[in-house]
């Protein structure tokens, strides 16, 4: 996962260097990288409804004021509005192809030093990429097994997501 930056923000001349960044590091790679943005509608029926309940309990009258002021400021910016939260991801694919069998051999399956070089590739692309973002000014996280198997149920069940509803994942899973 890739932070975001707000580019119109930026004066022209760290416009131009950080395109200039980016440039040179799409033009550094050498094996394909997907850019995936992902939008969704943002709920945030909870949150308002969290500031009614901090209201209805506030003693201070000025305090229970400004609460209900700031609640009908939200309500107001987010009128006839759907508020979209942006993520953004960087997607570094491996293939058996990118490995070449060790002796020339044909196997079907891994065994434990193909499978330790493999992963040893795939680290050595997920610290170039993000070495090379982190010159762009951008931060990347990586993304762990549980959070992998978070983002892609929500990709094929964004209305369960939008509300805040994930399966449960056994822990079993995501060791």
């Amino acid at each position: 996962m890739v932070s975001s930056l707000n580019f119109a923000l930026k004066s022209e001349e760290e416009q131009q260097a950080i395109i200039y960044q980016f440039q040179n590091f799409l033009n550094s790679l050498d094996f394909s990288v997907q850019i995936l943005v992902q939008s969704r509608i943002l709920n945030i029926a909870g949150y308002l409804d969290k500031l009614k309940a901090v209201e209805a309990k506030q003693e201070n009258e000025l305090l229970k004021i400004q609460t209900a002021e700031y609640r009908k400021f939200i309500n107001e910016l987010i009128a006839g509005r759907q508020v979209l939260a942006k993520t953004f991801f960087v997607v570094i694919p491996f293939t058996l192809i990118d490995i070449p069998k060790i002796g020339g051999k044909k196997e079907t399956g891994f065994n434990e030093e193909e499978f330790q070089r493999a992963k040893a590739q795939l680290q050595q692309r997920t610290d170039f990429v993000a070495m090379g973002l982190r010159r762009c000014g951008l931060q990347c996280t990586f993304l762990n097994s549980l959070e992998m198997i978070e983002l892609f149920w929500a990709l094929y069940h964004p209305e369960e997501a939008e509300v805040g509803y994930y399966p449960e994942i056994p822990p079993e899973i995501t060791q």
